[in-house]
């Protein structure tokens, strides 16, 4: 609704993605930055700073980072819930009202897993758990920051995160293939 920018930020550029973006509704103006969720605070900052600095004001953060491979431990937890935690840490400097900023929205998204574990992928189920608690801390803070917090929960999904992955000390090697026989939804 009345969107006038949309900004991704992304390891990856994809300018199939973008033109894609910007065909759906040619109003909106769709600006790409490369961005990885595991880099420092201060880095998210400063590039932020570039961001608001162009277009005064942003409402809405969607923090939708993630891997699944539980074989990569501490990437597993820099992306799925450091990276989370930091952008939405550098983004209070902006939107804090006990700062004088106007609040904003951030949406994070979580898994169901954060409610119900995979058993065999626990380092990655622990990660959205941890995301779920600590949105619903945010949402919590609101009163106080002015900014609003919820998630997004979504359930099995067809992307590639979950075509082929590695569980946890390789407990169960066929665990992509168990999975996708669920119910799944398309990306």
């Amino acid at each position: 609704r009345d969107l006038k920018n949309l900004v991704i930020l992304d390891r990856i550029d994809n300018p199939a993605a973008i033109a894609e973006l910007k065909a759906i509704n040619p109003k909106v103006t769709v600006t790409f930055y490369p961005y990885d969720v595991t880099v420092p605070i201060a880095e998210t900052t400063k590039l932020l700073k570039t961001i608001f600095a162009k277009l005064k004001t942003v409402d809405i953060l969607i923090n939708g980072a993630g891997i699944l491979d539980d074989h990569q431990i501490e990437r597993t937890i820099a992306v799925n819930y450091t990276g989370l935690v930091n952008t939405t840490t550098a983004i209070l400097d902006f939107w804090d009202k006990r700062k004088g900023g106007p609040g904003g929205i951030i949406c994070n998204i979580g898994s169901v897993t954060g409610f119900n574990a995979i058993y065999q992928v626990p380092v990655y189920s622990g990660t959205k758990a941890a995301v779920v608690n600590f949105t619903s801390s945010l949402a919590k803070l609101a009163p106080i920051t002015g900014v609003t917090a919820y998630t997004v929960n979504p359930g099995i999904t067809r992307t590639t995160l979950v075509h082929k992955f590695n569980s946890w000390l390789d407990v169960e090697p066929q665990v992509a293939e168990k999975l996708l026989a669920h119910p799944t939804q398309a990306s």
